[in-house]
């Protein structure tokens, strides 16, 4: 048997839970900026993470529909594109992971994913253009 066109890791859930698990993880980063996770976890969400970055950095209407509907959470989206995304001025490799030591219970290997560019809070975005 061969391995061939099978992508993503599966972390022994169905696909709709696994489909929840990345939007929840997406939403949680983009909400508080930064996430401590599982590497494989992390890994895995860099790269949709990444593209709604993309998505988002375009700013449209289309744009911001996109991304409301992949996150499932227009609070969110809408912080993606209106604070977010003007404050990252590189093109990709938006985001980084930093390995962390492993879990004491099982001893998975632990990571935190973060913003490689320093990203502000809505009050903090406003106070330093004034």
């Amino acid at each position: 048997m061969h391995r061939h066109g099978y992508k993503g890791r599966k972390f022994g859930r169905e696909n709709d839970q696994r489909t929840a698990l990345t939007r929840g993880l997406m939403r949680s980063l983009f909400k508080y900026k930064s996430i401590n996770t599982t590497l494989a976890k992390a890994k895995e969400i860099r790269r949709p993470a990444e593209k709604l970055i993309t998505i988002a950095k375009k700013g449209d209407l289309a744009a911001r529909r996109l991304v409301i509907a992949r996150l499932d959470d227009q609070e969110t989206g809408n912080a993606l594109i209106d604070v977010i995304a003007p404050q990252i001025k590189r093109n990709s490799g938006y985001l980084r992971i930093e390995r962390t030591g492993f879990r004491r219970g099982d001893n998975a290997e632990m990571a935190t994913i973060s913003f490689v560019d320093e990203i502000k809070d809505k009050a903090e975005a406003k106070e330093e253009k004034k």
